[in-house]
C-alpha cells in the first residue's frame, strides 16, 4: 500500500512541477523542476520506491522508445541520415570507449567494465529535456530533427552497449569480435521482431475492423500493448528488446499511412499517448529526485570508494565527466557537420562553430540515462554487491543535472542572435502544393457525391447549393495560392491567413461559450452539449495547429 501511495504522490509531483514551470517568468527546464519536486517528496517521507531493474526497464523504456520511433519525421531521418548515424552510432561508441576509459583512470575504484557501463548510460541524449528547453527559444527545425533522430537511435545503441558492459562485469570476460557479432545479431534480430510484431498485429486489427467495425477503445489499447509485446518477444529470444521497441514504432508510423483508422480513433489515441509520454517522462525524473536524498545520504561511503574523504570530490568528478563528454561531443559534432551539412564551406565559417557548440550543449541527458543506470544489477552472480553501483548512480544523476543546467543556460545564449543553418529545401512550397492537390481532390469528391446524391431527387437544388458553399471554401484556398504566385508578397499572404485563423478561433470560442451558458441555464441537454462541444474542440485544435 505504501508503494502505491508513493507512486500516486509522485504523479501529483509531476503535475505540480509542470504548473511551477508554466508559472516561472524565466525558462526553466521541466526535468530540473521535476527532480527538485521529487527530492522534496523524498525528504518529506520515509518511504522508498524500490523497483527491480528489469521491471523498471520494462515499464518505462518500451513505450517511450516506441513513441519516439512512431512520431519522428522519417524524411528528416533519411535526408540527414549520414550525420544522424555518425552521432547515434559513432559518437556513442567513441564516448563509451573514450569516456569509459577516462572514468576508470579518474576513479580507479570503478572497475573498467563498470566504467564502460556508466559511459554507456550517459552517452544517449534526451529529446524531451531538449524540447523543454527549446520550447522558449527559436531552434531551427532541421537542427531539432537531427537531435531527435540522434536521440532515437543512440538510446538503442547506448543501452545495447550497457548490456555488453554489464555482461562483461558479471562474467569477467569480453572479446571484441564476439561482441561485434553479438551486437549485429541483437540489433538485426531485435529490429526484425519489432517490425514483425507490429505488422502482424496491424494486419489482424484491420481484418477484424473490416468485418466487425472499429472500436476506438480497443484500437488504443492495442497500440499501447504493441511496444511491450515487441520488447518482451525480443527479450524472450535473447535479442535486443530496445531496438525491437524502436523498430515497432517506426513500423507503426508506416502502417498508419494507410489512413484506415477512424479520425476519432486517431484523435483520442494521440491524447492517450501524449498523456502517457508526459506521465512516464515526468515520473522518471521525479523518481530520480525521490532517490537523491537516499543516494546523497550514503555519499560518505561512496566518497570512500573513490579514495577521498570530502564529498566535494563527487561534484568535481561530475563536472570533469561532463567536460569530457562535452569535449568528445563537440569534436565529433564539428567533424560530422563539417563533412555533412556544411560540406563545401570554409572550415572557418563562424556559423559552423556556433552550430557545433549549440549541438554540444543541447546534448542533455535525461530519462534514458536514469532508466539505464537504475537497471544495473543489485548483486553479482555469487551474491556479492555489484561493484560501485551506488557511485555509478550518483555520477549519472549528477551528469543529468549538470547537462540540463548547461543546456538551459547555453542554448538561449547561443541562439540569442539567431542561427544560420542550411534549410530544408522546398519544405514550405511542398506543403502548399500538397494543400492545393488535396483541395482539388476534395472539390472533385464533393461534386461527384453531390451528383450521386441529388440525381433523380425533386430537391436536387438543395444538394447543388450545399455543394457550392463547401467547394467555395476549397476554391478560396486555391485562389489564395494563385495570388501568391502572381506576385502578392508572402508576408501579406501569411498575414491574411493569420487574421482569418484568429477570426475563426474567435467564432469557435464564442460558440462553445454559448453552449456552456445554455447548459448552465438548463436550456440544453448535457449529453448533446458534450457532443457539440467536442466537435468545436476538434475544429479549434485544427486551427491552433
Amino acid at each position: 500500500m505504501e508503494t502505491i501511495t508513493l507512486i500516486l504522490v509522485m504523479f501529483v509531483g509531476v503535475i505540480v512541477s509542470s504548473t511551477l514551470v508554466r508559472m516561472s517568468p524565466v525558462p526553466v527546464p521541466l526535468p530540473l523542476v521535476q527532480i527538485a519536486v521529487g527530492a522534496v517528496i523524498g525528504m518529506a517521507s520515509n518511504w522508498r520506491l524500490e523497483l527491480n531493474p528489469d521491471v523498471f526497464f520494462l515499464l518505462f523504456l518500451p513505450p517511450l522508445l516506441f513513441l519516439d520511433g512512431w512520431r519522428i519525421p522519417k524524411e528528416g531521418l533519411l535526408r540527414d541520415r549520414g550525420m544522424i548515424l555518425a552521432l547515434a552510432l559513432g559518437l556513442v561508441f567513441i564516448t563509451v570507449l573514450g569516456v569509459g576509459y577516462f572514468i576508470h583512470l579518474l576513479m580507479p575504484a570503478i572497475p573498467m567494465p563498470v566504467a564502460f557501463a556508466l559511459a554507456a548510460v550517459i552517452s544517449p541524449t534526451d529529446p524531451v529535456a531538449v524540447s523543454a528547453i527549446a520550447a522558449r527559444v527559436t531552434l531551427p527545425k532541421r537542427l531539432m530533427h537531427i537531435l531527435e533522430g540522434e536521440s532515437l537511435l543512440n538510446d538503442a545503441s547506448g543501452l545495447v552497449c550497457l548490456r555488453f558492459a554489464i555482461a562483461a562485469t558479471l562474467t569477467g570476460s569480453f572479446v571484441l569480435s564476439e561482441a561485434t557479432l553479438s551486437f549485429l545479431q541483437l540489433a538485426l534480430g531485435g529490429a526484425t521482431i519489432g517490425v514483425a510484431v507490429t505488422w502482424i498485429i496491424t494486419r489482424v486489427k484491420e481484418w477484424l475492423s473490416r468485418r466487425l467495425g472499429e472500436e476506438t477503445g480497443v484500437q488504443i489499447l492495442i497500440s499501447l500493448l504493441i511496444p511491450f509485446l515487441a520488447y518482451m518477444g525480443a527479450e524472450h529470444l535473447h535479442l535486443s528488446g530496445i531496438l525491437a521497441a524502436v523498430a515497432a514504432g517506426i513500423t507503426m508510423s508506416y502502417t498508419e499511412l494507410s489512413g484506415k483508422a477512424l479520425a476519432v480513433t486517431r484523435v483520442r489515441r494521440t491524447a492517450v499517448w501524449d498523456t502517457l509520454q508526459f506521465s512516464l517522462n515526468g515520473l522518471i525524473f521525479v523518481l530520480l529526485g525521490e532517490q537523491l536524498p537516499h543516494i546523497v545520504a550514503g555519499a560518505s561511503q561512496v566518497v570512500q570508494e573513490t579514495g577521498h574523504h570530502e564529498p566535494i570530490w563527487l561534484l568535481l568528478y561530475v563536472i570533469v565527466i561532463n567536460l569530457a563528454l562535452g569535449a568528445v561531443r563537440f569534436a565529433w559534432v564539428w567533424l560530422s557537420i563539417r563533412f555533412g551539412l556544411y560540406r563545401g564551406r570554409h572550415k572557418a565559417d563562424p556559423s559552423l562553430w556556433r552550430v557545433s557548440a549549440l549541438m554540444s550543449v543541447a546534448g542533455a541527458r535525461g530519462a534514458i540515462t536514469l532508466a539505464g543506470v537504475l537497471t544495473l544489477p543489485l548483486a553479482m552472480g555469487d551474491g556479492t554487491p555489484f561493484p560501485a553501483r551506488d557511485l555509478a548512480i550518483l555520477l549519472a544523476a549528477g551528469v543529468i543535472i549538470v547537462s540540463l543546467l548547461v543546456a538551459s543556460i547555453g542554448m538561449p545564449w547561443l541562439l540569442r542572435k539567431g542561427l544560420e543553418l542550411p534549410e530544408e529545401h522546398g519544405r514550405r512550397s511542398a506543403a502548399e502544393r500538397a494543400r492545393d492537390i488535396a483541395a482539388r481532390a476534395a472539390i472533385r469528391a464533393i461534386e461527384k457525391a453531390q451528383h450521386e446524391m441529388s440525381e433523380g431527387r425533386p430537391d436536387a437544388d438543395r444538394y447543388i447549393e450545399a455543394a457550392a458553399r463547401i467547394t467555395d471554401l476549397y476554391r478560396y484556398r486555391i485562389d489564395a495560392r494563385a495570388r501568391l504566385d502572381e506576385g502578392e508578397t508572402r508576408q501579406n499572404a501569411l498575414r491574411q491567413e493569420e487574421i482569418e485563423r484568429q477570426l475563426r478561433l474567435a467564432g469557435l470560442r464564442a460558440e462553445r461559450d454559448e453552449l456552456f451558458r445554455l447548459v448552465r441555464r438548463k436550456r440544453l441537454d448535457e449529453e448533446l452539449a458534450r457532443k457539440l462541444i467536442r466537435q468545436i474542440d476538434l475544429m479549434e485544435a485544427q486551427q491552433a495547429d
